[in-house]
């Protein structure tokens, strides 16, 4: 069993989102870490040039999420994807093909702990945090895509996906 907090305790995160409450909510959450927090896609641009961060964690709508993974993998910097408004097959699947090492549901913040632990053990032991992301989410998929069909149309993919490793 994983030490989440021993694990993430003095980490450097990047936080972006266009929510002030949820903004908040993180800062709570993940008070173990050493925090900034964006509400734009370009206070969260300006923050990834200036500082070195453990892991980034990035909305998708309205901060412009998939082109701060782009510049997170410029530096470097392994993202979590965290959504409530995209949480669809398409962004989730476009997430793990443009490099980004989770994807988490608003819905399931109050484990934002355990999911960046996951990334930073799966980092440190040059693993795939997907593998820990389909063990602790994929059932949550499952009941929000109705049926494990978002699974099955992309079989080949999240094979791939799941065995491959990055070094991201």
């Amino acid at each position: 069993m994983m030490d989440v907090k021993k694990i993430i305790e003095g980490k450097k995160i990047l936080v972006v989102d266009d929510e002030k409450d949820v903004l908040d909510s993180l800062v709570e959450l993940l008070n173990d870490c050493k925090l900034d927090t964006a509400e734009s896609f370009e206070e969260g641009k300006r923050l990834f040039e200036t500082n070195y961060y453990d892991v980034a964690i990035l909305d998708i709508m309205g901060v412009r999420g998939f082109e701060l993974l782009d510049i997170a993998k410029q530096h470097n910097v392994p993202a979590l994807m965290l959504t409530a408004h995209a949480l669809s097959e398409e962004s989730l699947k476009k997430s793990a093909e443009e490099g980004a090492a989770y994807y988490a549901p608003k819905d399931e913040m109050i484990n934002i702990d355990v999911f960046v632990a996951d990334i930073i053990e799966a980092r440190e032991k040059k693993k795939n945090a997907w593998v820990k992301w389909y063990d602790r989410l994929g059932s949550f998929y499952d009941k929000r895509f109705k049926g494990t069909k978002w699974r099955e149309d992309s079989d080949e993919f999240w094979k791939k996906k799941l065995k491959q490793f990055d070094g991201m």
